[in-house]
């Protein structure tokens, strides 16, 4: 599934126009996304968890030459299924 399929299953579900279902899901990619930019996490009961998990710098293999090379320091979403979610999929 990807976006636009979201949205005209928003679209149907909610029995609202696809419009507003674009922007609804816009608003909530936004709202996630600057909450992470913040430093909170996002918490959605049954779903899941929206975090920010922190990568330290370390040491990596350049694939192509095989030398060691320094992978930097970096900062990456990370998303944690809650249980209703988990058994959903079971």
């Amino acid at each position: 599934m990807n976006k636009a399929d979201l949205i005209e299953h928003m679209a149907l579900h909610a029995d609202i126009s696809k419009a507003s279902a674009q922007r609804a899901l816009e608003a909530f990619i936004g709202g996630v996304s600057s909450a992470l930019q913040a430093g909170d996490t996002v918490s959605l009961t049954g779903f899941g968890s929206f975090s920010v998990s922190s990568r330290t710098e370390r040491t990596g293999l350049n694939p192509k030459t095989r030398e060691p090379m320094t992978i930097k320091a970096a900062k990456a979403a990370k998303f944690k299924a809650g249980k209703g979610l988990r058994d959903a999929i079971q």
